[in-house]
């Protein structure tokens, strides 16, 4: 005999929950989006494993998770200090199908959550681009997940006992300080473990596939919606106003970005106008759910101009940020929270900032929290890095990887292509000198 399921309990909600498995969905394909925008972003001989980090945190993330990731982040308060959480929620122990967290599924809710780890994780690794080992990038995911992400996921995510959150009363919607501002200081201080070459900037990789990246972009884009409006948790107004900030954040950076380009450079680019999109998207991100859309177009602008110029940063200081993880999410990230500062409406977060008649107080909480998240991020990823380096290495020997051999997996296989016998014109073989030219052309493509 088949026995029907349990009742949900009443707190339940169908359309919650099929907004969040949705969501949940979304955010997840956000890490394989970032293996696009990167990959499409370094030379020919780095997009694999640019690849393969993004979905390497695609797999160990998400086992990390299970076991004691979200038990940490999400479970019940150690000593009430709102610092970490506990084990009793370890491989997700006392959770079963018809646990709710608010009105959904908690699995689905971990689920949710798990996809903002996993792409934090994934978009350190652009700080590194190139000149990071496969083995140490496993072994620094996953101590980098435990021991930075998820306490700072504690503070923000867990609205009843974080610190930052609850204690302070900081404003973060969908991840500013967790995310976007921890991976940019995590970055930082990756890249200066693992420095690049003195002269990176004239080695500095040039984009190979720049529809690639715009690829990346907009699946990016699309995941981002789910990102900070499914962060609501409900099919709520709320949803609806980060889902529509966000796209106002987005576009406000596409017009002030471009045109610092073009003021410094006389042109302007589809990297530049790609990376001006993802900018915005992380400005928006602590304060689509806290501003109204006028404070979020202006987020977006300000973060176009001001991300545009701290990309430039790295050239200053001689920190070899490869694919400007530091000037875009970090940068980004301080932005967003910032401007909850200004922004912050009573009817959409209960709090007024600055030019809403709130005072300093909620600018200066913000401030604290950027404050903390930073030193915390930058320290221990520092520790970890260099540990990891000692330990089983962590830096390449080189400092671009070697050419792969022929029979090695690559991105592009040109190798047909200088096959003697494949080179003919009008059924007649072609001269010695043509054949030799052709391929130093294709060598020089494959080496790029």
């Amino acid at each position: 005999m088949i026995t029907a399921p349990a009742p949900m309990p009443p707190a339940y909600d169908s359309g919650d929950t099929a907004w969040m498995l949705a969501a949940a969905a979304m955010v997840l394909l956000m890490t394989p989006a970032l293996a696009f925008f990167y990959g499409g972003m370094v030379r020919t001989k780095h997009i694999l494993v640019m690849l393969k980090m993004s979905f390497a945190s695609l797999c160990f993330v998400t086992i990390a998770w299970y076991l004691v990731g979200y038990s940490l982040a999400f479970g019940p308060d150690v000593g009430g200090a709102g610092l970490i959480g506990d084990l009793d929620h370890a491989l997700l122990r006392g959770i079963g199908p018809d646990t709710l967290t608010g009105s959904v599924p908690t699995y689905i809710y971990a689920t949710f959550q798990m996809g903002f780890a996993i792409v934090t994780v994934a978009l350190i690794s652009g700080s590194i681009a190139g000149r990071a080992t496969m083995r140490g990038w496993l072994v620094f995911s996953v101590l980098w997940l435990l021991i930075v992400y998820v306490p700072v996921a504690h503070w923000v995510f867990d609205l009843e006992h974080g610190w930052i959150t609850k204690h302070l009363g900081a404003l973060d919607f969908a991840g500013g300080l967790p995310v976007e501002l921890n991976s940019g200081i995590a970055g930082l201080a990756v890249a200066l473990v693992i420095r690049g070459p003195a002269d990176f900037r004239r080695k500095e990789p040039r984009p190979n596939n720049i529809p690639l990246v715009m690829i990346g972009v907009a699946l990016l884009w699309f995941g981002w919606l789910a990102f900070n409006a499914g962060s609501a948790v409900r099919d709520t107004g709320t949803a609806a106003t980060a889902f529509v900030n966000t796209q106002l954040g987005a576009a406000g950076a596409m017009v002030t970005w471009p045109l610092v380009e073009y003021l410094r450079t006389r042109k302007v680019t589809m990297m530049g106008v790609g990376s001006a999109a993802v900018a915005g998207m992380v400005a928006i991100t602590p304060a689509c759910g806290e501003i109204d859309p006028t404070g979020a177009l202006v987020t977006g602008l300000v973060a176009g101009a001001f991300c545009a110029w701290a990309v430039t940063l790295k050239y200053r200081l001689n920190v070899d940020d490869t694919l400007d993880v530091v000037g875009v999410h970090g940068a980004g990230g301080l932005v967003g929270l910032l401007m909850v500062g200004l922004f912050a409406a009573r009817d959409v977060s209960g709090k007024e900032g600055l030019f809403y008649g709130g005072g300093l107080s909620l600018l200066g909480k913000q401030a604290v929290a950027v404050l903390a998240v930073a030193a915390f991020s930058f320290v221990l990823t520092w520790l970890i890095a260099k540990a990891v380096d000692k330990v089983v290495g962590f830096a390449e020997k080189e400092e671009y990887s070697a050419v792969p051999g022929e029979d090695e997996e690559r991105a592009y296989d040109l190798r047909t292509a200088t096959r003697l016998d494949a080179l003919t014109t009008g059924g007649r073989g072609l001269d010695k000198e043509t054949l030799e030219q052709i391929q130093h052309l294709l060598r020089a493509h494959r080496d790029r």
